[in-house]
């Protein structure tokens, strides 16, 4: 164990964070899925729990590996991801499993382990860290809108365009994501709004013909304007269901919540133990608890700014914002759902909800940031080694 914590570099306080909310996710998940355990299981909710503990550990070794990658080396691995996970979508698209009750397909199986893979969370990390590579690399240019069409924007949108007909949440987000990447890498603003016109309007085409349609799409465009729609509603409906068990289910909790493996609204809120499971847990641990997993993600965020301002590239700087800052903006988009700050949008609350590919790409994108922690601390053993003459003497020797 202690040759273990030896070889763990990077940001301490990242990997506190990772692990604490790590261990605080397992009691909310076990006891939020009760009822899947009896639906799936025969009532063995042990199986649940083993499920989510190996999911997190796999989590934690694909964080462990990545962080031991010289993060320079991200640059040419998301050369050669970029057109496998083009793929990846194209194979989802084309024959992806429906889970959850999703209306279109995001998941794929994959072969021999037979476990699904939901192929957008992998193309988000990978199109973060692309977008990071291009900046870094015209940070010394004079950036022109032409010449930055076919390198930068004609990936992103191909990447959006595989994913919005599946996830529109998921699509929206990542064109977010890649817009304030883009910005504080000194992009031009006016040539951001371009590309934010052309965005809605293709978003808006999409709409038009996906209206005009009678399959999968038709019905997906119409769930996002329902969803839109009750959202901006004041009257509830039967459509505002899972938004109305997730308020009972937090004004129950009051400030010290029912107590753990007591919640009642576990038994009729859908995704209880992923999309809504910031609900489950403010109903067993009160507003105490919501706020503490709330304070451990702006932390997160906190150190994340850090790491990046530390770094001694801006390749470095803008990598660790690119994958870092849709953790905890994915988190307080979860936190606004249950709350009813923000439409239904079916993100789960990273590192917290349970569901393994978004733990391991959640773990993905530590390890990347904590990968450019690692450097910085190693540069600065080594300045500190060569300024010491006893050190120089006694490698001499």
């Amino acid at each position: 164990m202690q040759t273990l914590f030896k070889n763990i570099k990077g940001d301490r306080l990242i990997w506190a964070i990772v692990a604490l909310l790590a261990i605080l996710s397992f009691l909310p998940v076990y006891s939020a899925a009760s009822d899947l355990a009896y639906s799936k299981y025969d009532g063995n909710t042990f199986i649940s729990f083993v499920k989510h503990f190996m999911h997190l550990v796999l989590g934690f070794a694909i964080m462990y590996g990545v962080h031991k990658i010289p993060y320079r080396y991200f640059k040419g691995l998301s050369l050669v991801m970029l057109p496998v996970v083009g793929v990846l979508l194209l194979i989802t698209m084309a024959q992806g499993t429906v889970m959850g009750g999703a209306s279109a397909s995001r998941w794929i199986k994959i072969p021999v382990v037979g476990l699904s893979f939901q192929t957008s969370t992998l193309a988000f990390v990978v199109l973060m860290v692309y977008v990071a590579r291009y900046m870094s690399k015209v940070k010394d240019e004079v950036i022109t809108f032409k010449a930055s069409i076919l390198p930068l924007w004609a990936p992103v949108f191909i990447v959006l365009a595989l994913i919005l007909p599946s996830n529109f949440s998921t699509a929206a987000i990542m064109f977010l994501m890649v817009m304030i990447l883009v910005f504080l890498g000194g992009y031009p603003v006016r040539y951001m709004s371009i590309i934010l016109g052309s965005g809605l309007v293709a978003l808006i085409l999409f709409i038009m013909v996906a209206k005009l349609t009678t399959g999968p799409l038709n019905v997906k465009v119409t769930t996002w304007e329902n969803r839109i729609k009750n959202y901006s509603d004041s009257e509830d409906t039967d459509a505002d269901y899972q938004i109305e068990k997730a308020k009972i289910a937090i004004a129950s909790g009051g400030i010290t919540g029912v107590g753990p493996g007591k919640s009642i609204q576990k038994h009729a809120l859908p995704q209880s133990s992923s999309d809504f499971i910031f609900a489950i847990i403010i109903e067993e641990y009160g507003l105490i608890g919501g706020f503490s997993i709330m304070i451990l993600y702006m932390w997160l965020l906190f150190r994340v700014v850090i790491v990046s301002q530390k770094s001694d590239t801006i390749f470095g700087k803008l990598l660790v914002l690119g994958v870092g800052l849709p953790i905890v903006f994915q988190a307080l988009i979860n936190m606004a759902v249950a709350v009813e700050l923000f439409p239904v949008t079916g993100q789960t609350l990273p590192l917290v909800s349970s569901g393994g590919t978004s733990i391991w790409m959640t773990c993905l994108a530590i390890g990347i940031i904590l990968s450019v922690s690692a450097k910085r601390e190693e540069m600065k053993e080594k300045e500190i080694n060569e300024d010491n003459p006893l050190e120089i003497l006694s490698e001499a020797i």
